[in-house]
């Protein structure tokens, strides 16, 4: 599943060929993903100029000129790829080829999702910090609202494996297993120690790796693991990075460590991590 880096690198990728431009009319190729289309979703989108795009947590969203504001979620298997060069044009759309949306700027957005676990809807811009997909997430991870006291008092006195707290997504937005796995890892702390018990010393340096983490996946265009790509239709390399995320039975990479990335079960996820450098 695409996570936060993914996420921001398609933003950023279509914010060029979106932002500021008119919608010209939209291409709706089924009735649902996730969910069903809203009623009259292409009526809605036609003529509609998109003010602003940003994201939230893992959800892309487009600000339009009516209040209303296009919310995108990837889901496991989605992705938005722009055409926008008039000598190659437009392939012809394949079986997941769901939604086009043709902007007046010339480009083609198009969302693929060969599972349809995705999601695109409509809200109201008044209804984003309470609706039911948006509503109780927590502080972007790299947003000033985010820091090591507001970590260490979200973990506070809580007896739940750190790995798990760090996925929820009440306590910050948009970490997925690939990037904790990884941010515990340069962390040097155990995936299966109890949140209450980490040190204040090991949180401040926690929260600095969860936003180096991320700082350098996104730097790196996104990781794609089997499928993911970013908004121009390239893979992203950060998982040529990956330290301990699915690398179970390799060498761990620190420098001086002899032990081999173990893989253990939390919560129904793969949680990767090395027996040695994390304690």
């Amino acid at each position: 599943m695409p996570e936060l880096p993914e996420v921001e690198t398609v933003t950023r990728g279509l914010t060029p060929v979106m932002e500021g431009f008119v919608v010209d009319h939209v291409v709706q190729r089924r009735p649902n993903l996730r969910f069903p289309f809203p009623e009259n979703f292409v009526g809605r989108m036609a003529g509609r100029r998109i003010n602003q795009l940003t994201r939230r947590a893992k959800y892309i969203l487009g600000y339009l000129d009516d209040g209303q504001v296009l919310l995108v979620h990837l889901g496991m298997s989605g992705r938005m790829t722009i055409f926008d060069n008039p000598v190659v044009g437009v392939p012809a759309p394949a079986k997941h080829d769901h939604v086009d949306f043709v902007m007046q700027g010339g480009a083609v957005v198009r969302f693929t999702d060969p599972r349809r676990f995705g999601v695109i809807t409509l809200i109201a811009a008044n209804e984003v910090a309470t609706h039911k997909m948006l509503a109780g997430i927590g502080p972007e991870p790299l947003g000033n609202s985010f820091n090591a006291a507001v970590l260490a008092a979200g973990i506070a006195r809580r007896a739940s494996p750190i790995k798990t707290m760090l996925l929820d997504q009440r306590l910050v937005a948009g970490l997925g297993n690939i990037y904790v796995c990884e941010a515990l890892f340069r962390s040097g702390i155990a995936p299966d120690r109890l949140a209450k018990d980490l040190k204040q010393d090991e949180i401040e340096r926690l929260y600095r790796e969860i936003r180096l983490v991320l700082e350098d996946a996104i730097a790196a265009g996104g990781s794609s693991l089997k499928d993911h790509r970013q908004a121009n239709g390239e893979l992203g390399y950060f998982q040529h990075s990956f330290r301990v995320y699915g690398r179970e039975g390799e060498s761990c990479t620190a420098d001086g460590c002899e032990s081999v990335v173990g893989r253990i079960v939390q919560a129904g996820r793969s949680t990767f991590f090395c027996p040695t450098c994390q304690k």
